[in-house]
């Protein structure tokens, strides 16, 4: 049984007792959250991770992308990143490999690492089709089912399946006029067949079936914003919406099956977009996990969509996103680095808390308030360890030294908490 029915069922499994615990919440407040879909507990009946819930209540989750190219491919390396966002706070790894070795690095990025993995199993359908000399518009059908076979068998957490880009929306994106047209992967993989073949999109169509594979292995389907904006012009675009309307339809559908599912959303939004957008898709996919690529705020930042997306992330998360997927420095120019991994993670959690605070969520005022205390009473070791960063903080300290541990050198010896301590 899934999660989700087990929940239903009134079971109260291992996994849920270790994620009440973590959040801090009543049991029955995540059986409810569970059965009725606004969390999920995303776990592979074939893999061992460790329990971590999404959805509505929850604190803010991050996820980390890492995976190899057909022009980098470096197992060790894409592991090493893994381990890494792992080691600043990301909750859950996506592998996006699309090397020729994709297969590999997924295994290797399995065993490694104990957080949820998620994958999208259209990108080795696109790998086989052109390991035989064929490009992405010759997939077949059963290239893609067997690829979301053949990942649900190895223990994939949860996938990405673009179930949403149907023949309509291909006609309708073809009429927007939109200025960058596609810039999900799988979204141009699944909309290029479409054209070209002229045929329904396979995922679409075989649904049931994809909820059959899921349901076995306890598969959480996060349901991929393929014709999400990839500039803030196409932001809340018709593609985009009726692409989400089509996906509200197939949330109820896995609910009626009991598979856990969670929404991908965009993208490219304006500022003043987002929290609108957080609330059509609750309200459209019946308060479903929102899982958000950023959302960057500006197009004019490449180098630095890190905090692009940081920025958006903080208001969409607080404005009702439960998933937060990290943007890095490297994002639209390279595979990320080690340092790229990490800057991401780090400007994801910042993102995470800022929003977690403003929702009133306990744990997060604890570490605040922790934080105040220990710089009240000038315990650098103790800021050191709550900061999401420690070592970049101490390298400041070391960097301008001072003789005495209560002042730093911004101020020295007129620092204002210094100097009015013992009044106020």
């Amino acid at each position: 049984m899934t999660q989700m029915e087990q929940a239903r069922k009134g079971h109260i499994t291992p996994e849920m007792e270790e994620v009440a615990r973590i959040e801090d919440i009543d049991i029955q407040k995540l059986i409810k959250g569970l059965s009725n879909g606004h969390m999920v507990i995303p776990r592979n009946v074939n893999r061992e991770s460790a329990p971590c819930a999404v959805g509505e209540g929850l604190s803010t989750k991050i996820n980390a992308n890492v995976g190899s190219s057909s022009e980098m491919e470096d197992i060790e390396q894409e592991v090493e990143k893994a381990l890494v966002a792992v080691q600043y706070g990301a909750h859950a790894i996506m592998d996006l490999s699309t090397g020729p070795g994709q297969k590999e690095v997924r295994k290797a990025v399995l065993e490694a690492i104990d957080v949820p993995i998620g994958t999208v199993p259209i990108y080795e359908a696109g790998v086989s089709a052109r390991s035989r000399g064929d490009t992405v518009i010759d997939m077949t059908e059963d290239d893609m089912f067997r690829a979301v076979e053949n990942q649900a068998k190895e223990g994939v957490d949860f996938m990405t399946l673009h179930c949403g880009i149907t023949r309509d929306t291909v006609d309708k994106l073809i009429r927007a006029e939109r200025v960058m047209g596609v810039v999900s992967r799988g979204g141009a993989f699944l909309a290029s067949w479409i054209k070209h073949n002229d045929q329904e999109n396979p995922l679409y169509k075989n649904y049931d079936y994809l909820l059959e594979v899921a349901y076995e292995y306890d598969v959480t389907l996060s349901l991929g914003d393929g014709l999400r904006p990839g500039c803030l012009s196409d932001a809340t675009d018709i593609p985009q919406i009726q692409e989400l309307i089509t996906l509200g339809d197939l949330v109820e559908k896995a609910r009626e099956a009991d598979v856990q599912c969670m929404v991908e959303g965009p993208g490219h939004v304006p500022l003043d977009q987002i929290a609108a957008n957080m609330k059509i898709q609750k309200t459209i996919c019946k308060g479903a996990p929102f899982y958000v690529l950023g959302p960057i705020v500006t197009d004019l930042a490449p180098g630095y969509d890190h905090i692009t997306s940081a920025i958006g992330g903080a208001i969409a998360a607080s404005s009702g996103a439960d998933f937060l997927c990290y943007v890095t420095p490297a994002e639209h120019l390279s595979i990320p680095g080690i340092e790229d991994v990490k800057e991401g993670v780090i400007a994801s959690r910042i993102a995470a808390q800022a929003a977690d605070v403003s929702l009133g969520l306990k744990s997060a005022w604890e570490s605040e308030k922790k934080m105040s205390h220990a710089r009240r009473n000038f315990d650098w070791e103790k800021q050191f360890e709550l900061a999401f960063d420690s070592e970049k903080p101490k390298k400041f300290r070391k960097e301008c030294p001072v003789e005495e541990y209560d002042m730093c050198a911004m101020c020295g010896e007129y620092c204002a908490l210094r100097l009015a301590r013992d009044d106020f």
